[in-house]
């Protein structure tokens, strides 16, 4: 009798569980009887995936913040190493993105003849350069998701494959705007804004009271306006006290997740730095990116960048096509006045979509089949 495989996963924070659940989607068609534990959360639990701790555990981003819960973050990759290698040793480790977490337990994996993966190239060529020799040490293979990636770990030594953007499958070239207004029971007319804050605690923390006061100087401009807020559910509490505290009454919504149905519905959206502003290019939507963190972090981040861009849409686009506001220019009344920006200006609307249609087509790949292709070498090799 054939023993099921048995893979680990570990994926961090709502964009690294949404893109693992799409890759256990592949592996079941692949590997019908597969066993898939580790660390995650709905999505790759909807897969099957058994989930020893929740992803939320490793949604940390900045060197201070982290700092506050690495005693924790240490104790559970420490644990999840020891049962890796011990009762509960699989035949191949997946990272999902989580460099920081990830890449160290890769390595321990690896150096006791585990197969390891890891899913999202680290952005080596955006910041922290000096990591590519992690890399090396840690994954027998990485599957990126950015077409430049391979020849640059390749010049490194790195075996990789590049197999899209699993989102760019997801959301349609053309995102049906009616059929989301619809749902969000939103007119026709109506002029829509939505304002993603991020879906950590600490985003949250830093930019969802500059994003609501922003919205508030939009609403003054601009009666009428209406503003759309997903949550995440582990923050959904604290985001809906935040907008009440706004004053913005009806003409703000809180949502139970759907940011894809937001970003779909939305004329422009006020994002938060990350994997969400790919996922707005992919809507074709116009947005305003912003970031804040502790003064420190920042200080500390900024030196290790690499490229003049911090979003996605800017960084695959070579040139700033969207605005970005980081940290002390992120005002409310920067964000409320490039946000509104957008509203004036339909040509460039037109071209930056006409642009974001190239970049989707450039990100649509079969992933799924290739990125198990690339496991099945891996685990033949």
């Amino acid at each position: 009798m054939v023993k099921p495989r048995r893979f680990a996963l570990v994926a961090g924070e709502t964009s690294g569980d949404l893109l693992a659940g799409l890759l256990l989607q592949g592996m079941r068609q692949r590997w019908p009887d597969l066993q898939a534990a580790g660390i995650g959360g709905p999505r790759m639990v909807e897969q099957g995936f058994d989930a020893w701790w929740p992803s939320e555990k490793l949604a940390v981003r900045g060197y201070i913040e982290v700092l506050r819960h690495y005693r924790e973050i240490v104790g559970i990759r420490d644990r999840l190493r020891q049962r890796l290698l011990g009762r509960d040793r699989p035949d191949l480790f997946v990272g999902v993105d989580a460099p920081d977490f990830n890449l160290d337990l890769e390595a321990a994996l690896k150096a006791q003849g585990v197969r390891t993966v890891h899913f999202v190239c680290p952005s080596v060529w955006a910041w922290r350069a000096q990591r590519v020799e992690k890399i090396r040490r840690s994954a027998d293979h990485v599957l990126c998701i950015f077409p430049f990636e391979p020849e640059l770990l390749a010049r490194h030594g790195i075996a990789s494959t590049y197999v899209g953007h699993p989102i760019a499958n997801v959301i349609a070239l053309e995102p049906d705007r009616a059929a989301a207004r619809k749902k969000l029971c939103l007119r026709d007319e109506d002029t829509v804004v939505a304002i993603l804050p991020g879906s950590r605690a600490s985003e949250v923390q830093y930019l969802a009271r500059r994003f609501f006061d922003a919205a508030t100087l939009m609403q003054k401009a601009r009666p009428g306006i209406r503003f759309v807020v997903p949550a995440v559910p582990a923050l959904r509490d604290r985001i809906v006290r935040l907008a009440a505290a706004s004053g913005l009454g009806a003409a703000l919504t809180v949502l139970d997740g759907q940011s894809h149905t937001a970003l779909a519905a939305c004329d422009v959206t006020l994002i938060a730095s990350g994997t969400a502003t790919l996922e707005a290019a992919l809507f074709k939507r116009p947005m305003v990116i912003a970031y804040n963190m502790n003064g420190l972090s920042w200080q500390i981040m900024r030196r290790k960048q690499l490229q003049p861009w911090v979003g996605l849409p800017n960084i695959l686009s070579g040139r700033f096509v969207v605005p970005e506001l980081l940290q002390d220019a992120a005002t409310p009344q920067a964000l409320a006045r490039e946000t509104l920006a957008w509203l004036e200006q339909p040509e460039k609307i037109r071209d930056l979509q006409q642009g974001f249609t190239d970049l989707h087509h450039l990100l649509q790949r079969d992933t799924a089949q290739l990125a198990t292709d690339a496991i099945k070498k891996v685990l033949e090799g």
